[in-house]
């Protein structure tokens, strides 16, 4: 029997993937969650074999995301297989999930026995990967913007204004507007924010 935690803060989406496992007679679902952080804790206390892990989960701190939770459950609990289920079927996600730990990454609209199957083979020790994103993925190479420009980047991501911006890296305002306008030509953005979307669905800002 293969045991099995679901997280995702949809709870429509979160039963209807419970149901489904139930249904299979190898399966067994041993706990649900809805964020990060009673995910990490259920996993150290029912020790799964899989995880299906959704990418963003709505609650505040450390694991308040699926990548980082998954990062914090491979951590304690190494022998756990996590797969990232997804309605974002972006390389950024699928890049960010691979380094973070996760064997396997599956967008929500793939059909119900491929998500079975993949349970079966990740519990076999194999990797379960969407085909698509994965040559996307191989396909990005590496991020054009400097360590300093993605340093800007990420922090200006966070919102606020310029000078905020600047105070939090160190810089003056107009070497932050320099960086930024690199970033957003290297990308071929016309703004921050579409900088901002554009580095984070390529897996170039953590």
């Amino acid at each position: 029997m293969i045991t099995v935690v679901v997280v995702d803060d949809q709870t429509l989406i979160r039963q209807a993937l419970v149901a489904l496992l139930q249904l299979a007679p190898d399966i067994q679902v041993v706990g649900e969650a809805a964020d990060g952080p009673a995910a990490v804790a259920l996993v150290a206390q029912t020790r799964p074999d899989v995880v299906l892990m959704d990418v963003q989960l709505s609650a505040s701190g450390a694991s308040s995301d699926g990548i980082t939770a998954t990062a914090e459950i491979i951590a304690t609990h190494p022998t756990t297989r996590v797969i990232i289920v997804t309605t974002f079927g972006r390389p950024g996600y699928l890049r960010r999930a691979m380094e973070a730990g996760a064997v396997g990454f599956m967008v929500k609209d793939a059909p119900a026995d491929r998500l079975l199957d993949a349970i079966r083979r990740v519990h076999q020790g194999l990797r379960v990967v969407d085909p698509a994103l994965a040559a996307d993925s191989l396909s990005l190479g590496t991020s054009p913007l400097t360590e300093r420009e993605t340093e800007v980047l990420s922090v200006a991501a966070q919102g606020g204004t310029t000078a905020a911006v600047a105070a939090q890296v160190f810089l003056s305002e107009g070497t932050v507007r320099n960086h930024l306008s690199a970033a957003m030509a290297k990308l071929g953005a016309a703004n921050r924010a579409e900088a901002v979307r554009i580095a984070t669905d390529n897996g170039w800002l953590g």
